[in-house]
């Protein structure tokens, strides 16, 4: 089994990396890139916490190989803060609206929330909640994330009118 140089973007930034086949994306994220936002569960895609964006697409680092994400772009919880150190939309909601406890989900449900509202700005209690179930949380019983959730799709949305109407 040898090392392949892969090219990708990550939170923006063109980087390259040697990785053996077998390298899980989630590895080259925390152990190469020091990306330490995605966390490792469950090795076996069943709790979320390794969620990041791959080329517009919710995913689950821990069951894909780096060399699938080889030209791709990749978008981490490091990501979403603006150059500046301002947060997301969904950050700053996740924490005016208590949407964590121990925060270990936190990142992979931010991202994967991130997703959803690209996909749908305007989302229901329900849509909300089907859109996060691939995400467990053990601690806080997803009332104060789906709060948090829809603030920040409210939020977003608002954002979005204000720069039409500039």
């Amino acid at each position: 089994m040898g090392n392949r140089t892969i090219s990708l973007t990550v939170n923006g930034k063109a980087v390259s990396a040697a990785v053996e086949d077998r390298t899980l994306l989630i590895h080259l994220l925390r152990d190469q890139m020091n990306l330490t936002g995605p966390h490792i569960g469950c090795d076996t895609s069943h709790c979320g916490a390794c969620t990041v964006d791959l080329d517009g697409r919710s995913v689950k680092a821990c069951t894909v190989f780096a060399v699938q994400a080889d030209g791709g772009s990749v978008l981490t919880i490091e990501g979403m803060v603006a150059p500046d150190g301002t947060l997301h939309a969904l950050q700053q909601a996740f924490r005016e609206h208590h949407g964590l406890q121990c925060g270990f989900c936190t990142p992979g449900m931010i991202t994967r929330a991130y997703r959803l509202l690209q996909e749908n700005p305007d989302p229901t209690e329900e849509e909300v909640r089907m859109g996060i179930s691939g995400n467990l949380c053990r601690c806080t019983g997803y009332q104060n994330i789906v709060k948090a959730i829809l603030s920040a799709a409210q939020t977003l949305r608002t954002d979005v009118q204000l720069e039409a109407a500039e």
